[in-house]
């Protein structure tokens, strides 16, 4: 495979139209096919790759950016895999993201997230995240700057992403009242509640399900009201999220793409969300 050289697939925007009027209508956007099946087999054996080297810490592990976080033993979450796989790193540079999103944030961007969930079977696993705005996350506020029209996060599925497996859902349009949603409680592993969007002033039938097929690619706003519940398929269910960020309106970050070409990530982590980083460097558990 060949990652950042193949072509771009026509995309097509879930409930028609174009991609970006779509996306900045509804705060979200899909586009089918990003990855060809063959690709998204050598993503799926590199995940699975990182998912053994995180299982066999035991328990949640940092180092520099990189970190799994295990609950109760099982992987549940990688940050910054790119720094140890090199699969990973090559899809989070493709050319293909370069151009998918520079009519909406240019073409100078650094990347935020570069992230994997895993969604363990069964009901009650804990796999479920509670209704939130990624927004929430992008601290300290004054090192993110115009964070709606300069923000994109995109999730790549590798498995069937569906209602029964626990996809995403999401409240179309609720990223155009901004921050609007409480900032307190955790979010992993706490069930949605629809009282919640209620008390959000949002009608929960309003919420659309948001399915995928593997190799498919969703976009979405920082400011989307979204959650996902539990997996309830017979198969598991992986998830690769990248955040992208005009580089300009960001002071944290990887750089990703300078004039839409691909910038290896440097000898040394740059500080993203690790406010330690330079105070703990160096491996350890936590």
């Amino acid at each position: 495979m060949a990652l950042g050289i193949v072509d771009l697939q026509p995309w097509d925007a879930d409930a028609g139209g174009d991609l970006v009027a779509h996306y900045r209508a509804q705060g979200y956007a899909i586009v089918r096919g990003f990855f060809s099946p063959a690709e998204i087999a050598e993503i799926g054996a590199a995940i699975d790759a990182v998912e053994a080297e995180a299982a066999a810490h035991g328990r949640s592990f940092r180092h520099g950016n990189l970190a799994y976080r295990l609950v109760d033993g099982d992987v549940r979450m990688a940050q910054w895999p790119s720094w140890t796989n090199r699969v990973l790193d090559a899809v989070r540079l493709d050319r293909r993201f370069a151009r998918l999103l520079a009519p909406l944030i240019g073409d100078d961007l650094k990347q935020i997230i570069n992230q994997l969930h895993w969604k363990p079977q069964g009901e009650g696993s804990g796999g479920d995240f509670a209704w939130h705005q990624d927004s929430r996350f992008r601290r300290p506020a004054e090192a993110f700057r115009d964070l709606g029209d300069t923000y994109v996060q995109t999730g790549l599925a590798i498995d069937p992403h569906e209602p029964l497996s626990g996809g995403l859902r999401v409240v179309p349009g609720s990223h155009r009242r901004g921050a609007a949603m409480a900032a307190d409680g955790d979010v992993l592993a706490n069930p949605m509640d629809d009282a919640a969007l209620v008390a959000a002033g949002f009608d929960p039938a309003s919420v659309v399900d948001v399915a995928l097929d593997p190799g498919d690619l969703a976009l979405w706003s920082p400011y989307l009201v979204h959650a996902s519940g539990s997996n309830r398929s017979a198969h598991r269910r992986r998830f690769y999220i990248n955040g992208y960020v005009r580089a300009a309106a960001c002071d944290r970050g990887e750089w990703a793409f300078r004039h839409g070409e691909p910038v290896p990530l440097p000898p040394q982590p740059s500080l993203v969300h690790f406010d330690q980083l330079h105070e703990r460097p160096e491996p350890h558990y936590f």
